[in-house]
């Protein structure tokens, strides 16, 4: 696996970073209508692996029960656990989860990918879903965020995902000729609401993917 800097950061940091994302981005509300979606209206647990400040819960609907970890909690609650889940496992007392969330995190596991899959692999409920995000390092110009510690190309990522869950599908969060979230309307609207992948100009093009997988059988 391919790190881009043997040096992890520490929770100093992400108490400073994650306060850039008090209000949900792009990718957040790409993910919580997924989620929504799956969830169907029934009533469900939701696991938030590396929530940040938890933003994504204001996404949800009232049927999805919200917890959530973190090397930062800034605004404690009875829902958020504060942990450095790159040195301590994920794990929880409300497992099993029906929906289990990691969006933005596994680019900061460094060598611990695998593991981490397996660990969250054992608090997804039998008919469970991970919903998981990654950035595509092979996108025609990426960009390569200076505290990420996991660059591998998108195939790589899913086969080890592969490993541990059934991939169900997976798709673009956006097509953008620069490597960045679209930013202006008649681009964020499609991308938002269309989920489409095209031979070859994905693979370049494509920002980040979205995938949604349930537990291995047996």
């Amino acid at each position: 696996m391919n790190t881009s800097s043997v040096s992890v950061v520490k929770p100093d940091f992400w108490s400073q970073e994650n306060l850039k994302y008090t209000q949900p981005h792009y990718r957040m509300r790409k993910v919580a209508r997924m989620v929504n979606r799956l969830a169907d209206g029934k009533a469900c647990r939701l696991l938030d692996v590396g929530c940040g400040p938890a933003a994504l819960r204001l996404l949800l609907d009232p049927n999805i029960a919200y917890h959530g970890i973190d090397i930062a909690i800034q605004e404690p609650s009875p829902g958020l656990v504060e942990r450095d889940l790159l040195s301590e496992p994920i794990r929880s007392d409300y497992a099993p989860f029906d929906l289990i969330v990691a969006q933005g995190f596994f680019e900061y596991m460094a060598d611990a990918q695998s593991q981490k899959f397996a660990e969250i692999a054992d608090l997804l409920a039998p008919n469970g879903r991970l919903v998981v995000t990654y950035v595509n390092f092979d996108h025609r110009s990426p960009y390569h965020y200076s505290p990420y510690s996991n660059i591998q190309a998108s195939a790589r990522f899913r086969n080890s995902l592969a490993e541990h869950f059934v991939v169900e599908r997976h798709v673009p969060t956006a097509h953008n000729w620069n490597h960045s979230e679209p930013g202006r309307w008649f681009a964020r609207g499609p991308n938002m609401y269309i989920n489409v992948k095209v031979p070859i100009l994905t693979s370049w093009l494509a920002v980040e993917y979205i995938y949604v997988c349930r537990p291995r059988p047996g």
